[in-house]
């Protein structure tokens, strides 16, 4: 017990979860230990917004006191945090923005709900490119976070800050959402696994909105068991998200120990273009012939629209941030401000001051593409586009299991780097935002390192199939160690 509990901050959830269960440590010390780190590493990487330390320690001692009871649930006296773009019952939400800087939610978003019921512990809300746009997490109203590999580069975004606090073994595991690669990215530059799910698998209810067509809420864990256990707590149909899909709900635990006998992989040849660090493609490519040793058969797939997948969203995205961001005017709720002459002056200064410059870029765009004269060239074309490529998926599908390859085409790379080309930043989600205009789940692993940065590995499935992509990434973390590596600052 004494050499365990002095390191417990390197445990994954499931073994935290055993502990606890087998009184090798409580929750109390467990949470106390955590929120230690997460006022002194999280502080320095610039990873929260929020902090719930009196709640959480409350919540561990309930934990402690009720251990014995039979109806605890599967994250009972686990610890967790939250995007701060989930609501949160009596704690802020900002969504990363002087819009909302101030806000407290008066409900918990369903996802923080359902957490909460299986017994899982939040010990804060943590930072984000502001109203999740953005790929490196430098648009956030509170400052950028860093990443725990080498402090003067970029996590990734926009669920940066919840991918810094994993990687960095401040907790176990977070919440994040992935609009266009906002989870998969951020777990690629800090060497984590995450995993956005089928689009309406996860409820959205209660998660402010950027692109209502294309957010997905999901997690970011150290390990793929972790991220099945906490997946089968969040997924399941909600009658107050009209965007959800009752669909049944597998144990996806259970099914982690499928073999990758015969498990046919896609190989996408425009994966692997000119703009693919060279060093990447070697560790995606190692990582693949891992799989093959394995049993698993390579076979390559052809995506033709695939080069349109940038174009695309960013023409949709725009246009549904334009509709969705609208509410934020200053009268009902949000960012006021001082001394107005008219109710123009309010709504103009309010919007003005309280967005951050790549949030009105988003906004101007998607007016542009929906307003009158512009909406067919633009918008119905994108829409169209969008379902050449969700053909192309399907019709890929229908030859193999996973599709594998790149999560991003670079690691990680300095803060300051990109700010001034929004298009280069854009870019960096090229791999990752074919899986959002298409519904379909994907996730990333760590599969290896280019100098001392990691490289993901990106594994998208047909929908509702992210039992096979857990199993696949379980079986190869089972015979790799790249995501037990550990920043050396954190350790």
């Amino acid at each position: 017990m004494g050499g365990q509990s002095r390191n417990l901050h390197g445990l994954s959830l499931t073994a935290m979860a055993r502990g606890i269960a087998s009184g090798d440590f409580t929750s109390t010390e467990l949470i106390s230990k955590l929120l230690q780190r997460v006022t002194t590493i999280g502080s320095e990487l610039n990873a929260f917004i929020s902090v719930t330390a009196d709640a959480a320690m409350a919540a561990a001692a309930l934990a402690d006191k009720a251990r014995k009871s039979a109806r605890r649930g599967r994250l009972f006296g686990l610890p967790i945090v939250h995007k701060d773009l989930f609501c949160t019952r009596g704690v802020r939400t900002t969504c990363g923005s002087r819009m909302l800087e101030n806000f407290v939610s008066p409900y918990d978003a369903t996802v923080v709900e359902r957490l909460a019921a299986a017994g899982a512990i939040m010990l804060g809300k943590t930072n984000m490119d502001e109203f999740a746009m953005g790929s490196s997490n430098e648009t956030s109203y509170f400052g950028p976070v860093h990443n725990p590999w080498d402090r003067a580069l970029s996590p990734g975004g926009s669920s940066g800050g919840s991918a810094a606090a994993v990687a960095a073994r401040i907790v176990p595991a977070a919440t994040g959402t992935d609009t266009g690669g906002s989870i998969r990215q951020p777990a690629a530059l800090t060497g984590t696994v995450g995993i956005k799910p089928t689009y309406g698998r996860v409820s959205r209810h209660g998660m402010v909105a950027f692109a209502s067509s294309l957010d997905q809420a999901g997690v970011i864990t150290r390990t793929a068991e972790d991220a099945a256990l906490l997946l089968g707590v969040m997924a399941g149909f909600d009658p107050r998200d009209s965007t959800s899909v009752e669909h049944p709900v597998p144990d996806y635990v259970a099914g982690l120990d499928a073999p990758l006998t015969g498990l046919k992989i896609g190989i996408v040849r425009q994966h692997f273009d000119a703009g693919l660090d060279a060093e990447c493609a070697a560790r995606v490519r190692e990582a693949l012939a891992v799989l093959e040793s394995q049993g698993a058969i390579l076979t390559e797939v052809d995506l033709p629209n695939l080069d349109l997948s940038v174009p695309t969203y960013y023409v949709v995205a725009p246009a549904e941030c334009s509709s969705n961001l609208s509410r934020f005017d200053g009268v009902r709720f949000g960012h006021r401000a001082a001394d107005p002459r008219d109710l123009m002056d309010l709504y103009c200064r309010s919007r003005g001051e309280g967005f951050g410059a790549e949030v009105k870029r988003r906004i101007m765009t998607g007016t542009y593409v929906l307003s009158a004269g512009y909406f067919d060239a633009y918008y119905l074309q994108a829409q169209k586009v969008r379902q050449l490529i969700s053909e192309d998926f399907r019709k890929a599908f229908a030859k193999v299991d996973v599709i594998a390859g790149p999560t991003a085409p670079t690691t990680a790379f300095a803060l300051g780097a990109k700010t001034d080309d929004p298009i280069t930043m854009y870019l960096n989600d090229i791999y990752t935002i074919g899986a959002n205009l298409a519904g379909i789940p994907g996730m990333s692993i760590p599969c290896g390192f280019a100098g001392h940065l990691p490289v993901g590995l990106q594994l998208v499935g047909a929908h509702f199939t992210e039992q096979r992509l857990l199993a696949c990434a379980h079986q190869y973390q089972q015979l790799t160690d790249w995501h037990e590596r550990v920043p050396e600052a954190c350790a």
